[in-house]
């Protein structure tokens, strides 16, 4: 088993959830971190365990030839950039979402990563969560026969009170509430959807609320899909709510329906009136130390053991659910649909 040597680029939240599930795997180990504000390396060592190096150059960081994987964790408007630099140094990326805010951006991190070789790992961590594997694995065993109609919605009021809402605000910054956060609703959906889609029609509006006014974008917008074999899905991302974080699931298939952690199926035979239960650690919250980067690092890196690409979350399969965020942005600001 090959022992990797880790490098993070931006030392803010979301790099306070890598780093220790990065450590916690059986062959990866944080020994760099390049942030614009200049660090201590005993204090980062002691913190973190091993040795680590700061770095505030990022060419310096990737000129080490020790490092082999570099994980993006900075601003999400310079993920791009920073993808394409790593790349052509030649590591393995783990790349927060994002991969860019812009569809060109996306294919040019592609691009760069397909001249280099090297193996991507993209964070829609959800794919991993107990909540999606389970949900995933009733699909898989045709409790709920043939899927005609998907919802997955992402509720979480990203306000004053979340350390990244200044940036996070800003057009170049966020981009839209479908790409800052609804994402991993999207990509849930696609998931548990599958196949191709045909058209995307999304609506967008705004809370009234002063908490929210700081926000250059619409924050609550509803995307429909027209998968290409007639099927339809539908995903809100709504960041401008007032509650309790909610991630809410809801299939429907010729066998039977699935609501959050709970399902029928008319293949058990079970009391039409009544739900079976799962049993999971539901998608409840948005703090990234909840997140389950841990089991998709793992991986990933066990994927680059064995030299195959990184599965449920490959370059290829997240630039799929990007294209189709865009193209969903783009029916919110034209009120036109968009075809694929």
């Amino acid at each position: 088993m090959k022992k990797y040597n880790v490098g993070i680029i931006g030392y803010g939240w979301v790099a306070t959830a890598h780093i220790p599930s990065i450590n916690a795997s059986r062959q990866a180990q944080v020994t760099a971190i390049c942030s614009s504000r200049p660090q201590n390396d005993a204090a980062l060592s002691a913190k973190h365990g091993g040795t680590i190096r700061s770095y505030t150059d990022l060419d310096e960081m990737l000129a080490d030839p020790d490092i082999h994987i570099v994980s993006i964790c900075s601003f999400s408007g310079l993920h791009a950039e920073h993808a394409i630099k790593a790349a052509q140094a030649g590591k393995h990326l783990i790349i927060e979402k994002p991969i860019a805010l812009s569809w060109e951006d996306c294919q040019r991190v592609a691009d760069a990563v397909a001249a280099a070789g090297v193996k991507v790992c993209v964070c829609f961590e959800c794919r991993f969560s107990s909540q999606l594997l389970a949900t995933r694995a009733v699909i898989d065993q045709g409790l709920l026969g043939d899927l005609h109609y998907g919802e997955v919605d992402y509720f979480h009021g990203i306000g004053p009170w979340y350390g990244q809402f200044e940036w996070n605000a800003k057009r170049n910054g966020g981009g839209s509430a479908l790409l800052t956060a609804g994402c991993h609703a999207l990509d849930a959906l696609l998931l548990c959807m599958g196949g191709d889609v045909e058209s995307v029609s999304s609506y967008s509006t705004k809370s009234k609320s002063p908490i929210f006014a700081p926000y250059e974008y619409d924050t609550t917008s509803v995307t429909i899909l027209r998968f290409a074999d007639g099927r339809v899905g539908k995903c809100s991302a709504v960041v401008d709510c007032l509650q309790p974080y909610y991630f809410h699931t809801q299939l429907c298939g010729s066998e039977g329906s699935l609501l959050d952690d709970k399902f029928h199926s008319m293949k058990l035979k079970t009391d039409k009136s009544a739900w079976s239960r799962l049993s999971f650690k539901a998608l409840d919250s948005g703090d990234v130390t909840d997140h389950p980067y841990q089991t998709q690092f793992q991986a990933f890196l066990d994927a680059l053991d064995e030299g195959k690409d990184m599965p449920l979350t490959d370059l290829k399969t997240a630039l799929h659910t990007h294209r189709i965020i865009f193209a969903a942005d783009e029916s919110a600001r034209t009120g036109r649909p968009v075809d694929l």
